[in-house]
């Protein structure tokens, strides 16, 4: 789906939300019973710099100060972090920690974060913005890859063939949608023929700041061990003993 297919679908009722020349998007939507719903993104594939987190933290935290319980919704399509000396020199990962903790931050006073990714998001740019999220939505034809294989490929030392064959069976190493699905990193998949703007409601209604991603991996045999782990890690921090590390 477009972008503009996906407004109109998310917002029937109406929306201001504009997309700029560098590919960011601002604004605000109307939800089905008129309350607002606060809008930012990556659009048209572009990578995501030093210059366009800002703008986006920005109005992440203008939400936060005028309180209320605001949603924020993250619209993704970015190839990645922008690839260039100079924001690198400039302290990228900064950047985009700031954005990822200024999406925690709203969560954490109120505000529902959810993210949709509609077309291709990548590396640093994709856990900046829709993995930062609360809940993160996929629709089908969407491209989110923490690392493709031939990145993957460069990191670990192994072979590009081997990693392929791994791919067909474990989905830590296969990016896509339905692996990310099943790892449990991506929440939900939506029916692009029902309607966006009921499906966005559901979703508002159960959407929460409990992190649930390593459960959900769990459940669908995507990440059989990551809660687990989790929870040891929790037992022998807060000394619960084996009552939270056996759940």
């Amino acid at each position: 789906m477009t972008l503009d297919e996906v407004l109109k679908g998310l917002f029937p009722s109406g929306h201001d939300v504009k997309t700029s020349t560098v590919g960011l998007i601002t604004g605000t939507g109307k939800r089905k019973q008129g309350d607002a719903i606060a809008v930012i993104g990556v659009a048209n594939g572009v990578a995501l710099g030093t210059a366009g987190v800002l703008p986006l933290a920005e109005e992440v935290l203008r939400v936060v100060a005028k309180g209320g319980e605001t949603p924020i919704l993250v619209l993704v399509d970015t190839q990645g972090q922008l690839m260039a000396r100079r924001d690198e020199m400039r302290g990228l990962n900064e950047y985009l920690a700031h954005l990822a903790k200024c999406l925690l931050l709203a969560s954490q006073q109120g505000h529902r974060t959810i993210g949709l990714e509609y077309g291709k998001a990548a590396a640093g740019a994709f856990l900046a913005t829709a993995l930062a999220t609360d809940f993160l939505i996929g629709l089908p034809g969407a491209e989110p890859a923490v690392m493709d294989l031939p990145s993957m490929s460069r990191v670990t030392k192994l072979p590009i063939d081997k990693l392929k064959e791994l791919a067909k069976t474990t989905p830590v190493f296969a990016p896509s949608l339905d692996n990310l699905f099943q790892l449990g990193a991506v929440a939900e998949i939506w029916d692009p023929t029902k309607p966006l703007d009921e499906q966005l409601e559901e979703v508002l209604a159960k959407a929460s700041p409990k992190d649930i991603r390593d459960e959900l991996g769990a459940m669908r045999k995507g990440r059989p061990m990551a809660a687990k782990v989790a929870k040891r890690v929790i037992a022998a921090a807060t000394g619960r003993g084996g009552d939270v590390a056996s759940t």
